[in-house]
């Protein structure tokens, strides 16, 4: 890292929620920065990688002029196989997710409350297909970490006391990574985010300065 850079890039908040995956895991990867996660699963770290659009063991990104159109991400981006890969209809893919076999799902978000709820596939007024697996994913899954820019474009906090936006799930988001640090939610009914870790050059009361939730 640069030394005046402040904050972490897009590819550092991926490498830090890295961090999160644990030896044998099932891992959901959402669309977004959560799919440059998989560029940096620990060497010592064995993952199994899926996609509710029914896919098990994905591998790497392909590399130019390798790609099959057929075989795809959640997000249709090209993506490759593994030796271990196994596919399914999305069926018995969201039987996985909804059955709680899935121990961790990384997803972006457009909001984020201190009590963990999450607002992350709609804007109201704007043309969207529909919710998707999001609601499967938070709702099934075993640990929910999301990952985000801390503000909006215009320099909102999309970290709040409350949702404005529709929600996709109640109370679900245990950690959030974003380019200014690490947050803990207290799930047994607190307000208050708890920092566990800020990236580097970013002070506590810049963070407080740009969260609308209470930092602590």
């Amino acid at each position: 890292m640069a030394q005046d850079q402040k904050g972490w890039t897009r590819e550092q908040v991926a490498e830090r929620a890295a961090k999160e995956l644990k030896d044998g895991f099932y891992v959901n990867l959402g669309i977004g920065i959560p799919t440059l996660v998989a560029n940096y699963i620990p060497k010592a770290v064995s993952v199994t990688l899926q996609s509710e659009n029914g896919m098990l063991g994905m591998g790497p990104f392909p590399y130019e002029g390798e790609a099959d159109a057929d075989l795809i991400n959640a997000g249709k981006q090209t993506i490759t196989e593994l030796p271990t890969s196994s596919f399914f209809s999305s069926a018995e893919s969201f039987a996985m997710v909804r059955g709680g076999h899935i121990n961790l799902s990384i997803l972006g978000a457009m909001q984020v409350a201190a009590n963990g709820d999450l607002a992350n596939w709609m804007i109201p007024g704007k043309m969207v297909k529909g919710m998707g697996g999001a609601m499967d994913l938070v709702a099934g899954v075993k640990r929910v970490v999301v990952v985000m820019d801390h503000c909006e474009k215009t320099g909102a906090p999309k970290l709040l006391g409350a949702c404005t936006l529709p929600l996709t799930g109640k109370g679900v988001v245990d950690l959030v990574i974003t380019d200014l640090g690490v947050f803990e939610i207290d799930k047994h009914g607190g307000s208050t985010l708890c920092v566990v870790e800020l990236a580097p050059g970013v002070t506590l009361d810049e963070v407080k300065a740009k969260t609308e939730a209470p930092v602590a």
